[in-house]
């Protein structure tokens, strides 16, 4: 059965720009996150410390996973991958043969990780993906084959896109929609997938949201957010796009509840309970600050990155379930699988768009990793809750002045004059260098 989960507040946070989305430059202010749901989880849920509709953690799935890690394995990825900022030292100890890991401050409840003594004598780790060395052997010239691949085009697009800030307009041109962008990626790439031997599922098929549930289901628990975060009579409705106050509004925060959090959240039910995939691709397009929606700035600015699963920040560890969802995914190995193909598709993407990488203002929410240049660590909610290798691309800047002129050209076989240049569809372009770097990958990985 799969449950709508609620939500949680790890792509809210104050300075540090973390999002569900793309990233921003710090000038851009419509993409501010719901700061204040930060605040207000530890409020609704003090004995448990968990995020806001979310669930209490069950920490006795982890029995599962006793003694298939070891000391020194477990160290560098708490430290290298997951910890990257620090965390609080009653959170987890330590020591030679074990970690106690804290499920609970009030009630000073812990569990504790039992080290293997070595690698040989380390037990099979528990999981529903497979990686690649654990794959059937492929069919001749389909180095996917055997695989289960799902695709989740970021947003919803359609009639949803202003309500997501997922939208802009140049004078009398069509919108720019990046739910809508991404489901054509995904039809585009899921038949040559399949061609190269993989089931593939989508996460996301139509322009409508897999969540049952929608803002005004929200509207009072947006309302007790604002009241707990200092909003004493919190008003009802947004005046505009631009309205300085409008995270102050029941309108904004139930509508960020809606679409962001309560539809991840219902993602990550299809695929953990339904689809167990062994890979889902997470397709999004990148932006800058692009200011007045109906106005808005276009930029010279163009870019590529990768994310994968890692850089908890300390505030985010403090929560109950996500410090347990992250030892969870710690343990199932999922970063090992991911970051070696992040890699390879990032360097094949980087080879047929030519991008630059994409290097963030600061580093207070992400940490680069791997060996191309173009992965970063970074704790998203899709990238911690889906229980799979996660693969997150943020291609391409939408108001930039080459990505807009080819999204405005739409997609098209063979190549077109764009801005003087002989190009792809940007649509074929994107779909076909992640292909490239999907073959690269398993054909290595697989002895081909």
């Amino acid at each position: 059965m799969m449950n709508d989960e609620g939500m949680t507040n790890d792509e809210a946070r104050r300075a540090t720009l973390r999002h569900s989305v793309f990233v921003i430059i710090p000038s851009f202010v419509i993409r501010y996150s719901s700061f204040l749901l930060l605040l207000f989880p530890v409020a609704l849920h003090a004995a448990d410390n968990i995020s806001v509709l979310g669930r209490k953690p069950l920490w006795s799935v982890l029995e599962h996973y006793q003694e298939t890690i070891t000391h020194d394995e477990f160290v560098h990825r708490i430290n290298d991958v997951y910890c990257t900022h620090g965390f609080a030292p009653d959170l987890i100890e330590i020591n030679e043969k074990t970690a106690r890991i804290l499920a609970n401050r009030e009630a000073q409840k812990f569990f504790t990780l039992r080290f293997a003594e070595n690698d040989s004598r380390r037990t099979a780790v528990p999981r529903l993906w497979r990686p690649a060395k654990s794959l059937p052997p492929p069919k001749a010239g389909k180095p996917l084959s055997g695989m289960k691949i799902g695709l989740d085009p970021g947003h919803l697009g359609g009639k949803w896109a202003k309500m997501e800030e997922r939208w802009f307009q140049v004078g009398n041109s069509l919108p720019i929609q990046e739910g809508d962008l991404t489901l054509r990626v995904a039809r585009l790439l899921a038949p040559r997938l399949r061609e190269l031997g993989a089931k593939v599922f989508f996460v996301r098929d139509s322009n409508e949201p897999i969540t049952t549930k929608r803002s005004d289901d929200f509207r009072e628990l947006a309302k007790k957010i604002l009241i707990k975060n200092g909003v004493p009579q919190p008003r009802a409705d947004v005046l505009d796009p631009n309205d300085p106050e409008k995270e102050h509004t029941i309108r904004w925060q139930s509508e960020i509840l809606f679409y962001r959090y309560s539809e991840i959240r219902r993602r990550a039910a299809l695929v953990n309970f339904k689809l167990h995939p062994d890979l889902v691709l997470c397709l999004h397009f990148n932006a800058e600050g692009w200011g007045d929606p109906n106005n808005p700035t276009l930029t010279d600015t163009n870019h590529l990155h990768l994310l994968v699963n890692g850089s908890y920040l300390e505030e985010e560890l403090e929560f109950d379930d996500e410090r347990f969802e992250m030892i969870r995914r710690l343990l199932s190995r999922a970063y090992d699988e991911e970051l070696p193909l992040a890699d390879t598709i990032a360097s094949a993407m980087a080879r047929q768009t030519g991008l630059p990488p994409y290097e963030y203002p600061t580093t207070n929410s992400t940490t680069k990793v791997g060996t191309s240049g173009y992965v970063y660590a970074r704790n998203l909610l899709a990238t911690r809750l889906y229980r799979c290798p996660v693969v997150y691309c943020e291609p391409y800047v939408m108001n930039s002045n080459d990505a807009f002129a080819r999204i405005q050209a739409g997609d098209y076989e063979g190549v077109r004059n764009v801005n003087g240049v002989e190009r792809k569809s940007i649509f074929r372009e994107y779909a076909d260098s992640m292909v490239n770097g999907l073959i690269d990958y398993y054909s290595n990985a697989r002895g081909l």
